[in-house]
Formats: structure tokens, sequence, C-alpha cells
């Protein structure tokens, strides 16, 4: 079975442009629905070549493994957009891996052209938010700015899907938690930025992760007044975390939690009563912050805070 390797959707376009530069056959593939226990949701991506080479995933590795062999055989002709099924019988279902009777539809896309895809690459570094959209009627795709959180949708005649670190994690007080999570935020596709104006912090730094020295909140005001935001506070200061978590808990971020024990988050609901946040506000903060799983080192609680903000991003209580 094929090795899987996901890769982000910055790394697939990528390979997708490299790949077409060097002249090799290139297809992209999406997941468009997704039916019973499918391995990846909808929008997950997978850029395939000639040669058998891919990045991405669009299941558990069985599906990637057909595709791939069907492409590079030419058995798989791309010449426009193409939707197709995988898992539709009961027995094609366990061929692919497919949990549970579980099915696929995914969009077979033939990349013949690396101008728009560098388009869309570019935009998304200069983090700019980007919907593509493949038009089935006619074949067309266009780049189009995005202005909601919708990642993907799908109807018969049109596919959308929006690119770009558009989900936001503000993380308040640098130290080792705020590096460990800050890690696990960038591989889950945030934007990372860290904000502590202390003088013993000013020399703190992490790969990809932006520090600033502002107020915190004027850090929640600038950064996080939107629904893809998270704010979380790790300073150890009240001062600090009350300063952020009174603004916070007023804007439109998704989630608002903070460190600390029971007593310490009790305390602070206490606190922030006095500044002049009401009940519903106050009960949006997640305190103590994350999913509770026994952790005790800063790995461990830096992956509970994930955990806890990937529940509510999902919607899952």
């Amino acid at each position: 079975m094929t090795d899987i390797s996901f890769g982000t959707d910055r790394e697939i376009i990528t390979t997708a442009i490299n790949w077409i530069k060097a002249q090799q056959r290139v297809a992209l593939v999406t997941v468009v629905k997704t039916w019973g226990s499918s391995p990846r949701p909808c929008g997950s991506l997978m850029v395939m070549g000639g040669d058998g080479q891919f990045s991405g995933s669009v299941s558990g590795g069985c599906v990637e493994d057909d595709l791939l062999e069907r492409f590079r055989t030419g058995e798989l002709s791309v010449t426009h957009p193409m939707l197709i099924d995988y898992g539709v019988k009961a027995g094609d279902a366990a061929r692919f891996g497919l949990p549970c009777g579980g099915r696929l539809e995914l969009l077979i896309e033939p990349l013949e052209h690396a101008a728009q895809m560098q388009t869309l690459l570019s935009k998304i570094e200069a983090g700019e938010l980007m919907r593509r959209q493949v038009c089935l009627d006619t074949g067309e795709v266009s780049l189009h700015p995005a202005n909601n959180i919708q990642e993907f949708s799908a109807d018969e005649h049109n596919i959308n899907q929006v690119f770009g670190s558009a989900w936001q994690l503000l993380l308040i007080g640098a130290g080792q938690l705020a590096r460990y999570t800050a890690r696990i935020a960038l591989m889950l596709g945030y934007s990372v930025t860290v904000c502590d104006p202390r003088e013993m912090q000013a020399d703190w730094q992490e790969q990809g992760v932006n520090f600033i020295t502002t107020m915190p909140d004027d850090a929640v005001l600038e950064l996080a007044n939107h629904p893809r935001a998270a704010v979380i506070t790790l300073a150890h200061d009240p001062k600090m975390d009350d300063m952020a978590l009174m603004e916070a808990l007023k804007t439109q971020a998704f989630y608002i939690g903070a460190l600390g024990s029971r007593k310490t988050s009790a305390a602070r609901r206490e606190r922030l009563t006095q500044l002049d946040l009401n009940e519903t506000q106050i009960n949006r903060l997640h305190a103590p912050v994350g999913l509770s799983i026994g952790s005790k080192t800063p790995p461990e609680i830096a992956l509970s805070i994930m955990a806890g903000i990937t529940a509510v991003r999902r919607q899952i209580s």
C-alpha cells in the first residue's frame, strides 16, 4: 500500500506547480462528498503525477493506489474536470479500505498550466484568503477573494474551496507552553501570533510564529475580532491575562481560553464580573483551557489546548 503523506494545501499546490513546470502529466484530486465513515473530510486534496508520484491524501491509502495506477497507465484519462465515485458497492468499499461501507465522490482535474496555481500560491503566501471555483458545466476554473468562513461547498454546478491561513491563533504570554502550542497549531493550519510586552521575553522567537510586544488588549482588537480567531492566555500574570480576556470575550472569536487551575479559573471569573462583562460573555471562556486528558508536561498541555480548540471548531461538545 502507498505510504500516505497528507501534506498541507500549500505543499500540494507547490508540488503541482513544480511538476507542471517539469512538463509532467498532473491532476488534482479533491474529496467532494463522503458517505459513511470516510477517512478524509470534504475538501481534502491530492496531486498526482504521471510517473506515479503524489502529494496529499483522499483516503487511507487504497484509493490513492488505484487512482495513481490508473492515472499512470492512462486508463484514467483526464481532459476536463470530472467526478468519480469510490465505494459505491459493498465490494468496492472493502477493496478500497473504506470503513463501514464508506463512499467517496472525487473531483479529478487536469493541471496543464502553472500560472493560475502560482497566482493562488502567491495570494496564500501574502496572507490573502482566496476562493477557487470549478464550474462543472464548463470546466472553467476561477479565483476570487473570499470573505466568509465556509471552507468548502459543492452543488451540481460548482465546487468552491477556500485557501489561505484564515484560522488565527493569538497566544498571550511567551514561554515554553506557547512554543509547543504554536508548533501544533502551525501543523493544523493556523496563523499563529504570540503577544508578550514583558521585557524578559523580548528575545522570544519560534520559526513560523509572529511575535509582537504590543499590549494584550490592543493585540486582541487588532488580530482576533473575527469568527476564525482563537485567543489563549498563557502569561501566568493576571494583569496581562485579564487585559486580553476583557476584550476577547467581547469579540467574534470562536474560542477563548485561559490557562489555570479550577481554583484560579473561578477567581478569574469573579474578577471578570468587575470588568464590565456580563454573564453571557464570561460563559464563553474555556477555563481551565483544553480537554481533560490528564496532561502534565508542556507538550501534553499544548496537545489538550489544541484538541479543545479543534473540538469547538468542529462543533463537538
